[in-house]
């Protein structure tokens, strides 16, 4: 097989040779380093073979040394298809933009599905997707991947719990899950609301319950604020509002502000080294086929010096084929290297807000810290080591089903 693909590469011609012992002139065809093969005797004055065509000029100038006939039967091969191909220069100017053609209709998004959301909801998710450069008619290769996709539509609408971002051939598939609020029922299971944490009551909401704590009071961790239990009076008021309860329990509701306390510990160095982004960045696109790129834009941009790359990789398809060639982005941003020694009171500062953002997270949004002060402060080895303490004001109501106990 290998050695007849190599003949059909190279090109051949098979040749029918007339005169007196035909065979012959292949046998001198061979002794003066001609290959010849497929030899064929017809009748007594007529014979068929093939050769290469590049043996082609060899060939004639030993015929006319010889009294034989040679006829070219066949032409065989890449070389003569590529020039008939090449005589053809419309056929060819036509398939090539064709195939292009499809090539570039099958790299753009044709649909985008939004399944299991509200109409409504549908409609916002639209918006943002045509905002952010996703819309039907786009080149895929040029917008956002995924996971970005999905992160940005769960970052920019709140009322959605999750999506999936499904790429299939030219149509994107979403299929998305609403958050659900869930309305407390008015049969709720009997309970009160307790302390989560230490602290001292600043601010007290009621909305249900039997309130056990005054502002200003200490309250210890499990002690309870709101009583899901009512007093007798409460319990013939709520008779009169035919008001149907369970013995006398209901279940208490309320929103408890307390101030609480923490401690935290931060170790800065005294000496920053680091990167930082100056800003300026560059984009650069290649041609990726099998690990190898051509450069397509970008590549008279001026190199950084010190530079941060991301790399982002796109398949090009052809209908619903994946095909192994790539379009790469590359994201060049440009940083430089950072090196200062900072004062005490700047590493302090520096301490107690990276000590306030750690807090925070840790706290959720709702908490306020109040103020901060140190406690304690070293010098050593370069850096400085705080010791913080944090004033902070938080809902510290917590849920207690009274079949717990009180």
């Amino acid at each position: 097989m290998n050695k007849i693909q190599a003949t059909w590469l190279q090109g051949y011609v098979q040749l029918k040779i007339v005169g007196y012992h035909p065979e012959l002139f292949f046998d001198l065809c061979v002794r003066h380093h001609i290959n010849a093969w497929n030899i064929k005797k017809i009748d007594q004055t007529t014979c068929t073979g093939n050769i290469y065509i590049k043996d082609i000029k060899k060939m004639r100038r030993l015929r006319k040394q010889t009294r034989f006939k040679v006829y070219f039967i066949k032409k065989n091969g890449l070389p003569f298809l590529f020039k008939q191909t090449t005589n053809n220069l419309p056929l060819i100017l036509g398939l090539t933009a064709s195939f292009f053609l499809v090539l570039f209709l099958s790299n753009m998004v044709w649909s985008i599905d939004v399944q299991g959301v509200r109409p409504e909801l549908e409609k916002q998710i639209r918006i943002t997707l045509n905002e952010n450069g996703v819309y039907k008619g786009k080149l895929k290769f040029s917008i956002r991947s995924v996971t970005e996709m999905q992160q940005l539509l769960l970052d920019e609408i709140p009322e959605l719990l999750w999506i999936g971002v499904k790429e299939n051939g030219t149509t994107y598939a979403l299929e998305g899950v609403e958050k659900t609020q869930i309305s407390e029922k008015e049969d709720a299971s009997p309970r009160h609301i307790v302390a989560a944490k230490n602290g001292v009551i600043t601010d007290m909401y009621v909305s249900k319950g039997r309130p056990m704590v005054s502002v200003n009071d200490y309250v210890n961790k499990g002690d309870i604020l709101v009583a899901g239990t009512l007093s007798e009076e409460e319990v013939k008021k709520e008779k009169n509002k035919d008001q149907k309860k369970r013995h006398n329990q209901i279940a208490a509701t309320a929103e408890i502000y307390a101030s609480t306390w923490y401690e935290s510990n931060v170790t800065i160095p005294i000496e920053a080294d680091y990167h930082v982004l100056t800003g300026e960045t560059a984009n650069k696109y290649y041609f990726n086929v099998a690990n190898f790129s051509i450069p397509i834009w970008g590549f008279f941009e001026e190199e950084y010096t010190d530079q941060q790359v991301e790399i982002e990789k796109r398949s090009i398809h052809f209908f619903q084929w994946k095909l192994p060639i790539h379009i790469i982005k590359k994201e060049v941003y440009e940083r430089e290297h950072v090196q200062e020694k900072r004062t005490k009171e700047e590493v302090k500062k520096i301490g107690i807000e990276q000590a306030k953002k750690n807090l925070q997270q840790q706290l959720g949004s709702d908490a306020e810290i109040k103020k901060e002060k140190i406690l304690h402060e070293t010098a050593e080895s370069g850096k400085v080591k705080l010791r913080l303490y944090f004033t902070v004001r938080e809902n510290i109501a917590k849920i207690q089903d009274l079949s717990q106990g009180d």
